[in-house]
């Protein structure tokens, strides 16, 4: 376990996280979406759901995870501290909304099936989409969705503007945002077999059989995903699986993919210089700007490389639809 007193979101951000988010700020009707979301959505609401359908997190609830999840807020330097609740979902899953009033909710499924220090990483995890300022993006990312497929009954004023480019816009950088939660994990764990062994269970893990699972035998599984790659043809096939050639599009990428970029994060010099203390330090809170950054050529790239993936998912689907 380690403390990063004062840390900033910028000292662990992946960059491809930071460059996703570019290039979805930069797409046209970006900024409709973000002036829309805030006249419509209210984040109230959910709270007062969870409010009466679950278990608030406190002193004399779920003590133990409180005061592990405590520990991770002060671990990372989050502030003000968020609202942790307990749903009742036999579903390995969590996740972190808010952004005026952040709140974290992990579900039965999850406590059941980890440790303690699996547990541990996925509050951390969840703690680091805060930190980053994640939060936001992802709730404008689900009503655009929800919003782009009601515009036939009810219009926001939004029209053409939810264009399938923006959607893939969201959805790409919502895989690259869970890299960065990633690496806070990792910082607040400290000790990266915890942290592959959390995703493996996540993956496919069983409270009956889940001594028989070895992580060793999963990392290997990854390195055997990420040797796919030498055939160009299964680079293709990864793209469009992530981007909804089945039917759905994906949130979060592969855990073999994510156990990739955290190990080669771990043997690097910023991991070990943040560990040492030496980290970019910041005085105040998260702050999500909505203004859209200045393109660079990266994002310009990203964004190009989404429109051709937008061509040929719909190449595939015509394909398939005429057989």
């Amino acid at each position: 376990m380690a403390t990063y007193t004062g840390i900033s979101s910028t000292a662990f951000r992946h960059p491809l996280d930071l460059q996703a988010e570019q290039a979805l700020r930069g797409l046209p009707g970006f900024d409709l979406i973000a002036s829309k979301y805030m006249e419509f959505f209210v984040e109230r609401p959910q709270l007062v759901y969870l409010m009466g359908n679950s278990i608030q997190v406190g002193p004399r609830q779920y003590s133990t995870i409180y005061q592990m999840f405590r520990e991770c807020v002060r671990d990372l330097d989050v502030d003000p501290e968020p609202t942790l609740f307990v749903s009742q979902n036999p579903t390995a899953n969590s996740y972190a909304l808010g952004q005026e009033h952040p709140y974290i909710v992990i579900n039965t499924g999850t406590l059941d099936l980890l440790n303690e220090a699996e547990i541990r990483t996925v509050l951390a995890h969840e703690l680091g989409h805060i930190k980053c300022g994640h939060t936001i993006l992802i709730q404008m990312a689900i009503w655009a969705m929800n919003a782009a497929s009601a515009i036939s009954e009810v219009t926001f004023g939004l029209g053409n503007l939810i264009s399938n480019t923006l959607i893939f816009a969201f959805f790409e950088w919502r895989r690259k945002a869970e890299l960065s939660a990633d690496r806070a994990a990792l910082l607040v764990l400290d000790d990266l077999d915890t942290v592959m062994n959390t995703m493996m269970k996540i993956s496919g893990g069983s409270i009956k059989y889940g001594h028989e699972c070895h992580l060793r035998e999963f990392q290997k599984q990854s390195e055997n995903y990420q040797a796919l790659d030498a055939d160009g043809l299964n680079q293709v096939y990864k793209f469009l699986v992530y981007n909804g050639a089945q039917g759905m599009m994906l949130s979060h990428p592969f855990p073999v993919e994510r156990l990739h970029y955290l190990q080669e994060w771990s043997n690097s010099s910023e991991y070990q210089q943040i560990k040492s203390g030496n980290y970019q330090k910041s005085s105040s809170g998260v702050n999500v700007d909505a203004g859209t950054p200045k393109k660079n050529q990266e994002v310009e790239d990203l964004q190009r490389q989404i429109e051709e993936l937008q061509q040929q998912i719909e190449s595939m689907r015509k394909n398939n639809s005429d057989e």
